[in-house]
Parts: C-alpha cells; sequence; structure tokens
C-alpha cells in the first residue's frame, strides 16, 4: 500500500525536559535537557498513532555550545561565536559526531542515537536527520571522524581567498571584527573566515550568521568576473561532504533534510546524491529551498522533496490571517503541478512561528483549515513540528530567543505543552486534548483513504467565486472512492451552496445520482444528490471544514 508521508519535527533538546522551572538564558544545570531516550516505544507509539511515517530529529550533530563538555574529549567552544547558552544545531562542530548534551551517557552517545534509530523503526516509522552542507561553527573540529579522515580545513592554503583545494574561504590576512556584535572580543581567527551567509568581510553583523563559516564548493564569489564555478576537477569539499552522508547512511538513518540546501550549487548534489541513493536507494532528500525558480533544478539533481515555503505555505498564512483570498491556494498549486509531488507542505516549523503565537493567527484552532488543506490537498508530504498539535504558543522569552512567537533552538528550555502531551496526558488542558485528536484524524485519514493517499485532484474554486474570500473546496478520488473536501476559514459557521461543475464528473468520471456522505471528522452522515453544475448545500464550522467520503 503506498503510504502518505507524515513528518514530525521534533526537537529532542527541549521534548522531553522535565524542568518547568527555567530560567531566561539558564544554563543546563539550570534548564535541564532533553534526551534520546526520552523517546520510549511508548512515545514512539504516540507518534506513529497519530499518523506519523517520518520522525526528523533535529540538533543531533555536534554543534557550538557554551556547555563544558571537554571532560568527554570535546573542545570547548568560545562564547563571542555561540549564539545562546545551547547553540544554534546549524553551526555544527563535528559532521560525524553527536551532540553530548542529547545523551544520558555522554561517552555513549552515538549509541544512544543508534538506539534511537532501531526504535524508532521499530515502532514503523523512519528516521530523518539534518545535514547542514553550506556552513560550520567556527571551532569546528572533528573528534569522532573515522580513521582516516582530514578534517575540514586541516590543508587550507589560508593566504588564498579561493582554492578548490580549501575547504573554507579566507579574508586576506584580515582577523576577525566582532565589534558589532560582542563588546571587547576575546575570540581570535586570523586570517578571518567568510561567514556562512556568503558574507566575505571579516566585519560580520548581528545580523549575519556569525558564528559560521561558508563552506567552499568551487565557487568564486568574488571573482573579477563577480562569481566564477571550478567543479572539475571535482573540490576536496564535494567528496568531504559526500562521505558524510554516506557515514549516516550506513548508521540505517532513512533521509536528510538539507539546510539551506540552494546555498550550496547544484552540481554538487546531482554528484553527491547519486552515489548515496546507489548505496542506499531508498532514502530520501529534503531541501530546505527558498526560491521557486529553482525548484526545478534540484528535483533533476535527485531531491525527493522540497520545502513550498514562498509558495503554499506563506499563502495559507496570509489566508489564515485574512490577509489572502482563500482561492489563491488554487494558484499556488497550479505554480508546481508539474513537480507537485515533490512538494513538502507544513504550518510550522523551526524557522517560523507558531499558529497560535501572536504574531500569527494567535489561536491554534484558526490554523485547522490550512492544515486540513496541505494534508488532503495533493499526495505530496505534510510536516508537522513537535507542539503544534497542541497549539503550543511559542510566547516565552527563553533567551537568546527573545519573545519572538519561536520555539527557540539556541536556549536550554522545558516546553510544557510537549511535555505534558507526551510524558503526563493527564495535565493536558481540555481544548488540547481537542485540537490533539483532530490533527489524529486529518493525519489518519490521509494515510487509511486511498482517495487521499494516492487519488486525484479536482480543484472546484474556479466556479464557486462566491466561495474564493473564506472557503477552499476540492475534491479526491482514487477508484471508486471519492471525498470532497470543503473548509472554513472564517471564525463563523457557513452554509454555502458549492457547485460541482460537468468537468469533474468527465474528469473523474463520477455518476450522477443521490449519495450519503459521511464526514470523516465528526462521523456525521448527510444525503444530497450529485448532478453536473449542480448546487450540494453544506453546513461548515467555524475554523473548520468538512471531510466527506462519498457512497455512490
Amino acid at each position: 500500500m503506498k503510504k502518505k508521508t507524515v513528518i514530525y519535527q521534533v526537537i529532542p533538546r527541549w521534548f522531553g525536559n522535565a524542568n518547568t522551572n527555567c530560567v531566561i538564558n539558564g544554563t543546563i544545570e539550570e534548564n535541564g535537557c532533553g534526551k534520546l531516550n526520552d523517546f520510549s516505544p511508548t512515545v514512539l507509539k504516540h507518534l506513529r498513532d497519530m499518523g506519523v511515517t517520518h520522525v526528523w530529529y533535529t540538533g543531533i550533530l555536534r554543534h557550538a555550545t557554551q556547555t563544558d563538555f571537554t571532560q568527554y574529549g570535546i573542545p570547548s567552544q568560545h562564547p563571542d561565536v555561540v549564539k545562546g547558552k545551547a547553540g544554534s544545531p546549524y553551526a555544527v562542530t563535528d559532521y560525524y559526531d553527536v551532540h553530548p548534551a542529547l545523551a544520558t551517557e555522554p561517552f555513549q552517545r552515538m549509541a544512544e542515537w543508534e538506539q534511537l534509530i532501531q526504535r524508532t523503526h521499530q515502532a514503523g516509522m523512519k528516521v530523518i536527520m539534518d545535514f547542514v552542507p553550506n556552513h560550520v561553527a567556527r571551532q569546528y573540529c572533528s573528534v569522532a571522524k573515522p580513521d582516516g579522515v582530514k578534517d575540514l580545513g586541516s590543508e587550507d592554503d589560508e593566504n588564498m581567498h579561493f582554492s578548490t583545494k580549501n575547504n573554507f574561504y579566507y579574508c586576506w590576512g584580515q582577523p576577525l571584527n566582532l565589534n558589532l556584535i560582542v563588546q571587547n572580543q576575546t575570540y581570535q581567527e586570523s586570517p578571518a573566515k567568510a561567514t556562512g551567509n556568503d558574507q566575505f568581510s571579516a566585519t560580520p553583523t548581528s545580523h549575519d550568521w556569525y558564528e559560521t563559516v561558508k563552506l567552499n564548493y568551487g565557487i568564486d564569489y568574488c571573482d573579477a568576473g563577480g562569481r566564477s564555478e571550478h567543479f572539475s576537477p571535482i573540490p576536496d569539499t564535494w567528496s568531504k561532504m559526500t562521505d558524510i552522508l554516506l557515514f549516516w547512511a550506513q548508521k540505517g538513518v532513512d533521509g536528510f533534510r538539507c539546510d539551506m540546501a540552494e546555498m550550496v550549487p547544484v552540481p554538487f548534489w546531482q554528484w553527491a546524491i547519486d552515489k548515496v541513493k546507489f548505496a542506499h536507494p531508498d532514502i530520501l532528500f529534503i531541501g530546505e529551498v527558498y526560491n521557486p525558480s529553482l525548484y526545478r533544478q534540484f528535483v533533476d539533481a535527485g531531491y525527493d522533496y522540497l520545502y513550498d515555503k514562498v509558495g503554499m505555505y506563506d499563502c495559507i498564512r496570509d489566508v489564515i490571517c485574512g490577509n489572502r483570498n482563500a482561492s489563491d491556494i488554487s494558484h499556488q498549486w497550479q505554480q508546481t503541478d508539474d513537480i507537485k509531488d515533490h512538494m513538502l507542505y507544513f504550518l510550522e516549523n523551526h524557522d517560523e512561528q507558531r499558529i497560535a503565537s501572536d504574531f500569527f493567527a494567535g489561536n491554534a484552532e484558526r490554523g485547522v483549515p490550512g492544515m486540513i488543506v496541505s494534508t488532503m490537498l495533493m499526495k505530496n508530504p505534510v510536516m508537522v513540528y513537535a507542539g503544534q498539535e497542541f497549539g503550543e504558543p511559542g510566547m516565552q522569552q527563553e533567551g537568546y530567543s527573545g519573545r519572538d512567537g519561536h520555539t527557540t533552538i539556541f536556549d536550554y528550555w522545558h516546553v510544557d505543552s510537549v511535555y505534558r502531551g507526551y510524558f503526563d496526558r493527564r495535565r493536558l488542558k481540555k481544548e488540547e486534548k481537542a485540537l490533539c485528536a483532530l490533527y489524529k484524524r486529518i493525519l489518519n485519514i490521509a494515510n487509511d483513504e486511498r482517495a487521499v493517499r494516492e487519488g486525484d485532484t479536482f480543484d472546484l474554486m474556479y466556479v464557486n467565486p462566491h466561495l474564493a474570500h473564506r472557503q477552499f473546496a476540492f475534491l479526491r478520488k482514487a477508484g471508486t472512492e471519492v471525498i470532497l473536501v470543503v473548509t472554513n476559514f472564517a471564525d463563523y459557521e457557513a452554509t454555502v451552496d458549492l457547485r460541482i461543475p460537468a468537468h469533474a464528473f468527465q474528469f473523474l468520471g463520477l455518476p450522477e445520482r443521490p449519495f450519503v456522505a459521511t464526514d470523516l471528522l465528526s462521523g456525521e452522515t448527510l444525503e444530497g444528490e450529485l448532478k453536473a453544475d449542480g448546487l450540494v448545500r453544506l453546513t461548515l464550522p467555524a475554523n473548520g471544514g468538512l471531510v466527506l467520503k462519498l457512497k455512490l
């Protein structure tokens, strides 16, 4: 049976952290830290029962932190180039190592990660981990690399701004100047390495990814002509990074979420993905790509899925907030219709604000119609961010991450809704239980119903302009199974007359006859008649929808 891919993103650092007395900008001793072992068979079963097929464990690779782990043979990092007490998961200090804060026994951190991979597989799900290919932490130093592996930058000629033999870019003998960011800089780096967000100056600003350095894949960004590519012979970084992918694939990882994939040249991806998939044919590559004009290049290079952020996410967010008509959703899927199975839909992740935050919708229920559409519109995958299913607002001020509608990736913290949801469910609030149950129904419909899992889609908006502002409707059909989905983004109940055009009957092979339908969300039934260009009257709940399975 084909599966609808449902990805659950979770940050182990806070997922199972039981400390409810966190202090702003607290240390690991003050605030505690979640562990890989928090993902017990019971917790993983909860995820699988919710409809999850893939778990994306975020922040597994050892990354820069202000916490001292030198007793475990791990070099310390200078606080001038670490964001937050815990540090960013995207400032990697060792591509071959597991972050020690996540281990119950830090010396056994690799074994604990391998055991979690095994437990996830035993629970019937697959494992996604981050691959951060564009940049590394300023003080990158691998202590866990296999024998024979040469460290990034260890053989660089620091007197050259650019060389295909170098892994980093250098600022011609200029020392790193952090005076725009920190007071009384004590961290020394000379010559300065180029900063991860393509900042080739020795003086980054606080808006830059100043804690990271850019990796060199054979592009000279400061050539006399502006930019030039040097891919033959194969740059040294290509081989090193491909070996890292193969290392984790051999550990049993089922896929990689590739951070800022578009900042790495497409020819590298074509070269590397081909090698990894030759050895591991079923492995997934998920790309964080924000430029829609590049989507097809990355699909052609071997990517399985790409973030649909600039298109579908931005659109549905605007619809939820009342800033765009619901009918604009049609325009978004049409823009990627030729690669629709490769687009990853989502409403939350670690980079985006929480639906329930004051900066987004202010109420988790307002995200429900968007979740129905994201999950059921097409056959492509959908992603849920831990806490989204409980309406986590992300409105605490944790430390480096201020009160910004995000759940921190820089600080040690406790996320109460998530902790209660998976470790103390008796303390869940009534509205949290109801929202979680609704998410579970939505996600399980996606895999239980063949019409949603693998059926054709027919968008009904072009013949229903009267619904354009706050409602969105479409049909899904596979074989003899037909599902009608009608969502309501309004804060009020709406009764609508939905037109089903004659072309839908021709395209999907629908018969004209009376029907009995069951709403898969509520269990209620209704009767009506399917007739070409006829109307079906429906009453839609506020901030919700109907998923009607038709018996013809």
